[in-house]
């Protein structure tokens, strides 16, 4: 009989049957490459996953993995698609003298949501941001610039979030669009400061769109 006195059971442990916890390390730190998940969180989600849902942790391994092959950015308005034009894009009934800029595609749907606006968008994918070291580069306004030479636009929306980096990147955009003879325009001042997009209500959003003005 084994003795099971502390410091005995130690020495008959097989450390080969334990779990790695270097891989339990790597989790956590690849939750907290997640916006807003601290290292708490990270280590909350890491032993729910491992404890609990082993079945939905594959899930997630399985969807991520699947939109990381299928995903790729739509050709004309730099949102996510699983093809070459997005379903907007490719839509005749959207109204293409209409361009709405906005900072992410979760913008994108809350305008969508809303049910307040029939044109077209594009995505820049981000904001500028000196502190994160996200200049004009890092962001799709080359592509922007681009898209808006190459087709008939009559009105430019910048749908920036009302954030100083929303409004850092609206004014530089601005700059760039005042010789085009394009119509820029904002969205109305009735969003409160520092809001975004994402979080805005369609009543909000509706009047917002409603009463834009230019810069």
């Amino acid at each position: 009989m084994e003795c099971c006195l502390p410091g005995s059971t130690f020495h008959h442990l097989n450390y080969l049957d334990m779990p790695d916890p270097r891989s339990v390390e790597d989790l956590k730190n690849a939750l907290k490459r997640l916006p807003g998940v601290g290292p708490k969180s990270a280590q909350r989600m890491a032993f729910h996953l491992l404890e609990r849902d082993r079945k939905g942790a594959r899930q997630i391994e399985q969807a991520i993995g699947q939109a990381l092959t299928r995903v790729n950015h739509c050709v004309q308005c730099n949102n996510f698609c699983e093809t070459e034009l997005c379903e907007i894009c490719a839509s005749a009934s959207r109204n293409s003298q209409f361009l709405c800029v906005v900072e992410t595609p979760a913008d994108l749907e809350a305008i969508e949501q809303a049910g307040v606006y029939r044109g077209k968008y594009f995505v820049l994918m981000g904001h500028l941001s000196p502190l994160d070291d996200i200049g004009p580069d890092q962001l799709a306004i080359k592509e922007l610039m681009t898209l808006v030479s190459r087709n008939t636009v009559e009105e430019i929306i910048l749908a920036t979030n009302l954030t100083l980096e929303g409004q850092a990147t609206s004014d530089y955009l601005c700059e760039l669009l005042a010789e085009s003879q394009i119509q820029v325009t904002r969205l109305a001042r009735g969003m409160p400061m520092g809001s975004e997009l994402e979080y805005m209500d369609p009543g909000t959003l509706n009047q917002a769109f409603t009463n834009r003005s230019t810069p």
